[in-house]
């Protein structure tokens, strides 16, 4: 791997992740940010900083000037937005600008960050794969749909321009450096808080962020281009996930499980709150309609391919739990 990567979203928690696994590879870094936008992911970090906007075509075009490659991490990740135009412009039309503008630069490969949440799920609570059967329909929430959508026109776009275009699928990463946090984080950070006491039946799939990071630099490497490879970990029930928390804090665990109707009630009227405060809630239609189902991946295909490895998860839930805590987020 030869000339400078640049990284979009290099500040966000995955993106973060991403730069230091390159800066560990040998790798010169530009970090591609926002004006204004927190930058405590990279404080200390040898990187290059390009400011500009997924939106904005002549600051990409700027950022990618010289790379020998790119990492598309970024992505507008929440699962309540009052507008959801934005949304859409970012994650969709962002990521053609950042194709459009790699092409330009004559950059030889680029790395698309997609997301589990774009593959199908086995009902019976198996691990999906890259090839279990979808749909848009299927798509639950704006974030849902516009990396669906996200992903689809890259493809596309990938093949009309003939550039190299690898797409990995992480699952959900935890782990340090979570400063949003993102919406698991911040299952993390409340159940370490004692703010959860009861839980609904639901499962994720987790991975330790710095290994989904390395997966990034594996993709690039050794990746088929038109492929995505999955970069998830272990699955485990919501359950599962707060008894790990609450052993780590010497709490106990919730053992209040909640059905998924009597939560409805609860969403709607948080969002009806948010449409107010224009405060994101902390629960959400979307996410009690996703959490009724079993988030469930393989990453098998990557570890064969890839050659890419995955850590035990409760080991990435320790270590966020103490980042949260050293940076007084309790």
């Amino acid at each position: 791997m030869s000339g400078t990567k640049l990284v979009t979203g290099a500040n966000g928690f995955l993106g973060a992740a991403v730069v230091r696994a390159l800066l560990a590879a040998g790798e010169r870094v530009r970090a591609f940010v926002r004006a204004g936008s927190d930058r405590r992911n990279l404080a200390g970090l040898d990187v290059e900083i390009a400011e500009g906007d997924l939106t904005d075509r002549a600051s990409l075009d700027a950022a990618v000037r010289g790379c020998g490659g790119v990492y598309h991490v970024a992505a507008d990740y929440r699962l309540w937005v009052a507008d959801p135009a934005p949304m859409y412009r970012t994650n969709v039309e962002g990521s053609i600008n950042v194709l459009d503008a790699a092409a330009a630069a004559g950059v030889p490969r680029v790395v698309y960050t997609s997301s589990v949440a774009v593959l199908g799920i086995n009902k019976d609570r198996t691990p999906a794969d890259e090839e279990t059967p979808v749909t848009a329909v299927q798509m639950i929430g704006h974030y849902k749909r516009s990396k669906f959508l996200a992903e689809q026109a890259v493809h596309a776009r990938a093949r009309e321009l003939k550039l190299e275009v690898v797409t990995v699928n992480p699952s959900t990463p935890i782990g340090p450096g979570d400063v949003k946090p993102t919406p698991t984080g911040r299952i993390l950070l409340d159940a370490a808080a004692g703010r959860m006491p009861a839980f609904v039946d639901t499962g994720l799939n987790l991975v330790d962020v710095n290994d989904c990071a390395r997966g990034h630099v594996l993709a690039y490497a050794k990746g088929v281009p038109g492929e995505r490879y999955i970069l998830g970990g272990e699955d485990f029930t919501l359950r599962q996930i707060l008894e790990t928390v609450a052993a780590k804090v010497g709490r106990r665990p919730a053992t209040i499980r909640l059905p998924h109707w009597f939560v409805y009630p609860i969403a709607a009227v948080a969002e009806a709150t948010a449409l107010v405060t224009r405060r994101e809630p902390r629960v959400t239609l979307d996410g009690v309609r996703m959490s009724t189902k079993h988030m469930y991946f393989s990453s098998r295909k990557a570890e064969r391919e890839l050659g890419y490895r995955w850590r035990d998860p409760r080991l990435a839930i320790a270590a966020a739990v103490d980042w949260f805590k050293s940076n007084e987020y309790f």
